[in-house]
């Protein structure tokens, strides 16, 4: 079969599949103003399967970014194809798009059960219907911190298990997770066209809704500013078909060195460390800012994932120092919450 996808007339060509089939993206990059470093670090995150947390005031383009973000992933190969139509089934749910992967956005009052899964009879939640594909939580502050740290299994095994008294079952759960938020309650902390009327205690309030575990399995914090559509225009821009092109090349990098279906994001610490060696000096300079910024070991090792999917984008074999230096950038922007609940203790 052979399938043609087409992002608002562009077409590209899956031939591991047996029919012709033609699918639309509703959104495009082309289509998108300004925001050059969050398309950037969207392209990084989508290539190696990175999870991304985007702060900004309200109407910044949070959100336009994170619905535009599937149109630069690439379609599933046969067998992922299989699994989300698999899924889609035993939730009793539809997905004509099963070629495309999934992108689930539930409302910050969904329930704990809706979000990962459950009820009386175990049925998959949000997780599992976003497996191999995009969950993205907007106003992710707003969700309740006990729903939110339930997300740590699935973040870090790529599955989850449900235990009630008459069975136990398990379901596939990976996605890249994309977090949109506020930086305080007004939503104007930092913003140089409106005052921010939030106290430092609500602010630390607000930013601890995203616990310190959670925000450690972000790969990549950006802060986003308001754009000025007047000085922005859409001519010059890259369409959505382009940058998916070097994703795909990307990942193909990724599947012929691990010798499988899988993503820098997630793969093992111990394969990572083979294929990504340092020299000494890369060496040390990771140190120096790990020590800096006080990050943990999960951390360093997330750098470390960011700078080889940098490397396959750029199609280097071995890390480069501007690799590092880019994945340290998109790691230690002034999005963390860590350093926003510093500024609010003092």
């Amino acid at each position: 079969m052979q399938l043609n996808v087409s992002p608002r007339g562009a077409t590209s060509r899956i031939t591991d599949l047996s029919e012709s089939i033609t699918l639309t993206y509703d959104k495009d990059f082309k289509h998108v103003l300004g925001h050059k470093q969050a398309k950037r670090a969207l392209e990084i995150a989508a290539a190696g399967g990175h999870n991304v947390l985007m702060v900004g005031p309200p109407g910044c383009g949070k959100s336009l970014l994170a619905e535009t973000f599937q149109s630069i992933l690439p379609p599933l190969k046969q067998e992922g194809s299989f699994d989300v139509m698999s899924i889609y089934q035993l939730a009793g749910m539809t997905n004509e798009k099963h070629q495309l992967p999934p992108y689930r956005a539930p409302h910050h009052s969904a329930s704990a059960v809706s979000l990962i899964g459950g009820g009386a009879n175990p049925k998959p939640g949000e997780v599992t219907l976003a497996h191999h594909g995009v969950l993205f939580l907007d106003e992710m502050a707003e969700f309740p911190k006990r729903t939110l740290d339930m997300l740590r299994q699935p973040l870090e095994m790529g599955r989850v298990t449900i235990s009630r008294a008459a069975s136990t079952v398990t379901y596939p759960a990976q996605f890249i997770l994309i977090g949109a938020m506020n930086p305080c309650p007004c939503g104007y902390l930092g913003s140089r066209h409106r005052y921010c009327t939030c106290s430092p205690k609500q602010v630390l309030a607000y930013t601890n809704r995203v616990s310190g575990p959670i925000e450690d399995r972000m790969d990549i914090l950006l802060t986003l500013n308001t754009v000025v559509l007047e000085q922005e225009s859409s001519e010059g821009n890259e369409p959505s078909s382009s940058i998916r092109s070097r994703v795909q090349a990307a990942r193909n990098i990724q599947y012929a060195r691990f010798n499988r279906d899988i993503t820098n994001s997630v793969v093992s610490n111990e394969q990572l460390s083979h294929c990504s060696r340092l020299n000494d000096d890369q060496q040390k300079m990771l140190q120096q800012w790990a020590s800096q910024y006080h990050w943990s070991t999960r951390v360093q090792m997330k750098i470390l994932r960011l700078a080889r999917t940098i490397s396959d984008l750029s199609g280097h074999e071995n890390i480069s120092n501007e690799a590092i230096w880019e994945a340290v950038t998109l790691r230690r922007t002034n999005a963390s919450l860590g350093q926003k609940r510093i500024t609010a203790d003092h």
